[in-house]
């Protein structure tokens, strides 16, 4: 599991659109679902598009690793950061991945730190 969560994050942190797709594809079933508080999608497609609006939104930010990844039967949870890459960070989450067949399906992710509205 620390692998594929290895994997998700790195799509995060991938802008090239097509091999960010070109990962989705690996990492994910044919129709994911994903839903945090800002965003809730189905679909490769949607979810691409998702993950561009945020790099968007946050560009030079890197998504990492925030802690021991705890997994058992099909589910895996995690503590994710995003800030720049040698700073500290703006946004701290964590996420809730439900696999099939060793692929992620669904994920449930939320929000614990984020940015103070200007």
């Amino acid at each position: 599991m620390n692998d594929l969560v290895a994997q998700y994050l790195e799509i995060w942190n991938t802008t090239d659109a097509a091999a960010r797709s070109a990962a989705i594809a690996r990492v994910f079933t044919e129709e994911p679902g994903y839903v945090d508080p800002l965003m809730a999608v189905t679909g490769r497609a949607a979810l691409d598009a998702g993950i561009a609006a945020v790099q968007a939104q946050f560009p030079d930010m890197v998504f990492r690793l925030a802690g021991p990844v705890d997994g058992h039967h099909d589910q895996v949870r995690f503590t994710w950061e995003l800030g720049p890459a040698d700073g500290p960070a703006l946004v701290v989450g964590f996420d809730v991945a439900v696999l099939e067949e060793g692929r992620i399906a669904q994920v449930y992710g939320f929000l614990d730190k984020v940015p103070a509205a200007a």
